[in-house]
């Protein structure tokens, strides 16, 4: 015949089965555990910051120069996929000329340069 558990005895009869909890073997270090949990975080940064931000870092420094070094007669496509020859530089923007037409369009819009324009001295050989 079973008997019915009341509540305190289900309890009782749980904490009964696991048995005593071991002590610690010696004292616990925390700058060990931080570490342990800190490296898989630097870790995950260094990946990232090899993998993502130096190279974005090294294409926007090579487009950097890019444009800096623009100068008139220069032929270039933009980004948005348009020929055209450097007419005039200003700070921050540059006038192109695209056919018939004239355009006025931000440096940074500029993503390569087809052809360098050649000094006044020099003649193509």
């Amino acid at each position: 015949m079973l008997y019915p558990l009341t509540n305190h005895a289900c309890v009782a009869a749980l904490f009964a089965a696991d048995g005593p909890v071991p002590a610690p073997a010696g004292p616990a270090n925390p700058q060990a555990d931080l570490l342990k949990m800190a490296l898989p975080l630097i870790l995950m940064f260094v990946i990232f910051y090899v993998l993502l931000i130096r190279p974005q870092q090294k294409k926007a420094r090579e487009h950097q120069a890019l444009v800096s070094a623009l100068k008139p007669r220069d032929k270039v496509v933009t980004s948005g996929g348009m020929f055209g020859e450097v007419i005039s530089i200003k700070d921050k923007t540059v006038t192109l000329r695209c056919g018939e037409s004239k355009l006025e369009l931000l440096k940074s819009s500029i993503a390569e340069v087809v052809e360098r324009s050649q000094p006044a001295g020099e003649s193509k050989s």
